[in-house]
């Protein structure tokens, strides 16, 4: 296992692409190594299936130049039963990957799973810190300089925003990837995701462009202040 610059993490395959892939590509041509970790094979999902979700994920990963794609396969809607279990893979995953950033969802959304995976994140990052807990000599303790926080269903002002207009098509490309969540394919039912998802993406990084003077633009809130060298 390889060390990584960026570690992206989601409850299920194509959150991080919806709310962070525009900044992941952009860190990729740069020449980082980018990982993304799912928690859950997303099993229950209304449509698709796991056969289906795991081939749009890779697909998606050549797209934004991901380096490693890691998957804990825990229960999906059941991440708060699991949660001890969640914290440690993690913070031995962050000891392993040793990663300067982390993304992880924003903490208000409409899908419980995504605001279990903010606070599992959050925990931690705390817990892999401490040099005493689950302590492993050949991986220490190691805490990333950074903690980020993406959107998917809620849209706030962010503190932090990248600018993403040079990527955006590649972007979309990424999440067209994912034709079982945003298409409404022979035998699929009605979700939000199949009504227009894909537009109010644009029109968020629109929007958060539009703040920032770009044309588009990721938005991301910071848990502590975020340092600049100089004005």
């Amino acid at each position: 296992m390889s060390s990584l610059d960026i570690l992206a993490i989601g409850a299920h395959p194509d959150d991080v692409e919806i709310g962070a892939a525009g900044s992941l590509i952009l860190a990729a041509k740069q020449g980082k190594r980018v990982g993304i970790l799912d928690l859950t094979y997303a099993e229950l999902s209304s449509n698709g299936n796991v056969e289906r979700r795991q081939s749009e994920a890779a697909a998606a990963d050549k797209v934004m130049g991901v380096a490693e794609r890691f998957n804990f396969g825990l229960p999906d809607r059941g991440l708060e039963a699991v949660k001890e279990e969640a914290i440690s893979r993690i913070v031995d995953l962050i000891r392993r990957t040793r990663p300067q950033i982390v993304l992880a969802p924003y903490y208000q959304d409409r899908h419980p799973d995504h605001e279990s995976v903010s606070r599992i994140v959050r925990e931690a990052i705390f817990s892999s810190g401490i040099r005493k807990y689950q302590p492993d000599e050949a991986h220490p303790a190691f805490r990333p300089s950074r903690f980020l926080s993406y959107f998917i269903n809620t849209t706030v002002t962010p503190q932090v925003v990248v600018d993403i207009t040079s990527v955006f098509q590649e972007k979309m490309e990424a999440l067209r990837c994912y034709r079982s969540q945003f298409e409404m394919e022979e035998g699929n039912v009605s979700t939000p995701l199949t009504n227009g998802y894909l537009d109010s993406v644009e029109y968020r990084e629109r929007l958060f462009g539009q703040q920032a003077g770009v044309t588009y633009a990721e938005g991301f809130m910071s848990a502590t202040p975020y340092v600049l060298a100089n004005l």
